[in-house]
């Protein structure tokens, strides 16, 4: 919060311990986004399983970012998943949430390889350089073409 702050952000920080369930934060998660006309959610760094709540309010506008090459590697730990396989390739994607656990349409894709000697903090470190460029790019990308569907919901925004 403090980063958003500082370059004056709004933000608004929703404490999982506060809510009964996982659906009752995601109701509140709606209720905020739509308050503010949230059109596009971006699940960075999200690192919790949303529920029905959430997807079917956004449907096909929540992005997450993933550390594998989906279909590849699924939920936690895809990067210890891709070591202990021994791939020579990994990378990131880009997908739309549904829900099943990073099963959505892959929106995007970055490879990186992997290293005779990689560690799980060598290979997160430039998986995540790929996060850095890809995620822009599939955001922009998403978001221009939401403005131009039919009532988005976007337009003149």
């Amino acid at each position: 919060m403090a980063r958003a702050q500082l370059l004056q952000v709004p933000c608004l920080l929703l404490d999982h311990t506060n809510y009964s369930s996982r659906e009752a934060l995601d109701r509140a998660v709606v209720e905020n986004f739509r308050q503010r006309g949230v059109e596009l959610v971006v699940m960075a760094g999200w690192m919790r399983i949303v529920s029905l709540e959430l997807i079917e309010a956004f449907p096909q506008r929540l992005l997450n970012i993933h550390p594998s090459l989906l279909p590849q590697f699924r939920g936690m730990h895809a990067i210890r998943q891709a070591l202990e396989a021994g791939v020579t390739e990994s990378g990131c994607t880009v997908h739309a949430v549904v829900q099943d656990v990073d099963a959505g349409p892959i929106l995007g894709q970055a490879k990186v390889p992997v290293l005779a000697d990689d560690t799980e903090a060598s290979l997160s470190a430039r998986i995540q350089v790929a996060e850095h460029q890809l995620l822009p790019d599939v955001v922009l990308r998403r978001a221009r073409e939401l403005l131009l569907q039919p009532n988005s919901g976007v337009e003149g925004k």
